[in-house]
């Protein structure tokens, strides 16, 4: 099932599913884990490209030298523009702090005011993914099984993936689009 909110399709998934990152468990792998970059816009491109010098003296060695070389991008295989990884699968903008805790250097330098952006919004909305059609955005949910205690930390707390993703998805759709998705919402347990 899924919900038409503007021009969006909203999957039921990011209404009826609970999650929120466990990041105790996990450590913040889904950085350092998959076959792709983070998605990128090309907005979110130019403007890591802008601040890429406070970005670069905290990235590791190998992703220096591979967005040296490189670029901050490639097409993946979909066709899509995502970060460049290292290894082929860690983003090129992720560290491992001595914890063995993985963080991105891009949100480290937002929340330290060096910058003002703080990271690409694919990653902020994680695990909603968004797929661009020419009328439409599709918004939906996906499962990836290293997230499993997030999603056991989201049902202990009740907490619906989209009101754990609320900032993102202000930041994404505007605080209009969010609060007509919490009316859907609402009208939905309703009749559930």
């Amino acid at each position: 099932m899924m919900f038409h909110i503007g021009n969006t399709i909203v999957s039921l998934d990011v209404l009826e599913k609970e999650f929120c990152c466990d990041l105790d468990s996990c450590k913040g792998c889904c950085c350092i884990e998959g076959d792709a970059g983070a998605p990128l816009t090309d907005n979110e491109e130019e403007k890591i490209r802008q601040i890429l010098p406070v970005l670069l003296p905290e990235m590791r060695k190998e992703a220096r030298e591979i967005v040296e070389q490189n670029g901050i991008s490639y097409l993946d295989p979909t066709g899509d523009k995502v970060t460049q990884i290292v290894d082929g699968k860690d983003c090129v903008f992720a560290r491992t702090d001595h914890n063995g805790w993985c963080y991105c250097v891009i949100e480290r330098a937002y929340n330290a005011g060096k910058i003002d952006f703080k990271k690409p919004v694919s990653c902020h909305l994680y695990p909603i993914r968004l797929a661009e059609h020419p009328t439409f955005t599709a918004v939906e949910y996906h499962r990836w099984d290293i997230c499993h205690s997030a999603r056991q930390c989201g049902k202990k707390l009740h907490l619906p993936l989209y009101k754990y993703l609320k900032e993102p998805l202000v930041r994404r759709f505007g605080e209009d689009w969010y609060n007509e998705l919490c009316l859907v919402a609402e009208e939905w347990k309703k009749q559930k």
